[in-house]
C-alpha cells in the first residue's frame, strides 16, 4: 500500500508492505507492531486526557514515518531519520500520525474472506 501525504507543505510518499517490520527491526532493533500499538494508545490517551506526547512516542513516530518513507523511495531518502527530518520546517505530529496509522491499518487488514461451513 502506498499513500502520499503532506508534511510541512511537501508531498511525501509512504509505503507499507510486509517488508516494513523487517526493515524497521534491522534499522532500529525494535518491533514496529509493538511501537505502533504504543503510539495508538498514546494518541487515544491524548484525546481523552490532553497533554503532550512523551519523548519516546515522538521518537517512535519519527522512526515509523522514516521507514515508510524510505521504503517508498530508497534512493531519494537520506540514510538517517535526522537527515530526513532536516528537510522539513516544524510540523504537527497530530496531523501526520493519523495518516501513518491509517496506512498501517489498511496494510494489516485481511484481504481474504473466511469460508463458512
Amino acid at each position: 500500500m502506498e499513500k502520499t501525504i503532506t508534511i510541512s507543505g511537501q508531498a511525501v510518499k509512504l509505503k507499507a508492505t510486509a517488508a516494513v517490520p523487517r526493515l524497521y527491526r534491522i534499522k532500529f532493533r525494535r518491533d514496529i507492531i509493538q511501537d505502533i500499538t504504543a503510539l495508538e494508545k498514546v494518541v487515544k490517551k491524548k484525546k481523552t486526557d490532553g497533554g503532550d506526547l512523551p519523548p519516546e512516542a515522538l521518537e517512535m513516530f519519527e522512526n515509523v514515518a522514516y521507514i515508510m518513507v524510505r521504503h517508498a523511495d530508497p534512493e531519494g531518502v537520506p540514510n538517517t531519520p535526522e537527515e530526513w527530518l532536516d528537510k522539513f520546517d516544524t510540523f504537527s505530529i497530530y496531523q501526520v500520525l493519523p495518516e501513518i496509522l491509517e496506512l498501517w491499518q489498511l496494510n494489516m487488514e485481511t484481504r481474504s474472506t473466511p469460508k463458512k461451513k
